[in-house]
């Protein structure tokens, strides 16, 4: 049974803030070099470019706002065909308004445009500027739209590679563990493997949406769990958690499990007598920062921990925007990262 392919979408959506922030900036920007330019008129007095900025304002949201609405249409069609009404809609809408506009000030008498016999050529040049404006925008939003679907591709095999994070040893190892509780304490076993298959199917589960914070929290404490059952005594475990955590705000899945994961294998696990994972969780200045520490052995190679953190910064800036941080603490015998996420870009 054939299968219908989802539109390819080239085109953001204009109606948000930046792609209209983007397009009024650019608008502004070309009134400015107009108004900079050598001209026989002379230098722009403050009513001519206060008048031209808010037509060019004017003229830059009327043709966000059509293309966000015909923006579904658009997608639907060739991409040539669609990037050619996509570009002859600012067109059309900068003529248009240059129309009304000259009709309206040669009827009221201010003289802010040409005079009325030079009308088609007031019209052709507004025209002729918004055709060489949107093309370069219309290109802009394409390069973008593109590279954010790179970006998202790559996030996308990022977290298909996380989903094989949990190695085959790890299994093993667990299994073991579980198998020696049986006889002895069958209760710590079974919650043991409940344990394991929350941990393998939210593994399994990752490309499917994102989770939220107590999610991933609980995800975490069970991972704990099961490494305590192999670890022992070496493995200790210290929380510290706001009371007024935003357990309800949604990330992408699996954060916080490989970087405990990383805490185990490159840290605890690696010294003799164990240690300490210490794991915060508060918010202060409108941002949720999650601290996970651990001891590391004092001689230490190239860590194994950059690829796991690379690629959470990466789903995480592509989830929360350029204000989510990751940074990282080396110490000579501790490791601390720490996860900046905004709670304003996420409401």
């Amino acid at each position: 049974m054939a299968t219908m392919q989802r539109p390819r979408e080239w085109l953001p959506d204009l109606c948000r803030l930046p792609a209209l922030t983007a397009m009024m900036v650019a608008a502004e920007i070309v009134v400015l070099l107009l108004a900079l330019a050598p001209s026989q008129e002379g230098i722009w007095d403050f009513p001519r470019f206060y008048a031209s900025s808010l037509f060019a304002q004017w003229l830059a949201l009327s043709s966000a706002l059509l293309l966000c609405k015909t923006r579904p249409l658009l997608h639907r069609l060739p991409v040539w065909l669609g990037a050619l009404i996509a570009w002859l809609e600012p067109v059309s809408m900068a003529a248009l308004g240059a129309y009304l506009l000259h009709e309206i000030d040669t009827g009221i008498g201010l003289h802010m445009t040409l005079p009325r016999e030079y009308q088609a050529v007031f019209v052709g040049g507004v025209a002729a500027l918004a055709a060489v404006i949107s093309a370069a925008a219309l290109r802009y939003f394409y390069v973008q739209q593109q590279w954010a679907e790179q970006v998202q591709a790559k996030a996308d095999a990022e977290v298909r590679a996380l989903q094989a994070r949990i190695r085959p040893h790890f299994l093993f190892n667990s299994m073991n563990s579980i198998a020696s509780l049986v006889r002895r304490d069958p209760e710590t076993a079974e919650r043991a493997i409940e344990d394991l298959a929350d941990l393998f199917r939210a593994a399994l589960g990752a490309g499917q949406g994102p989770a939220s914070l107590d999610e991933e929290i609980t995800l975490g404490e069970r991972y704990l769990a099961i490494e305590k059952l192999r670890l022992g005594d070496r493995l200790e475990v210290e929380w510290q958690r706001d009371g007024d955590l935003p357990l309800d705000l949604q990330m992408p899945r699996l954060i916080l499990q490989p970087l405990l994961e990383n805490a185990i294998i490159h840290g605890v696990a690696r010294l003799e007598h164990g240690g300490c994972i210490h794991i915060g969780l508060h918010v202060e200045a409108g941002q949720l920062l999650i601290r996970i520490g651990n001891p590391t052995p004092r001689l230490r190679g190239a860590s194994g921990n950059s690829h796991a953190q690379a690629s959470i910064e990466q789903r995480l800036r592509h989830h929360f925007g350029d204000a989510a941080r990751v940074t990282i603490d080396r110490r000579d015998d501790y490791y601390e990262c720490t996860l900046a996420l905004p709670l304003a870009a996420a409401a």
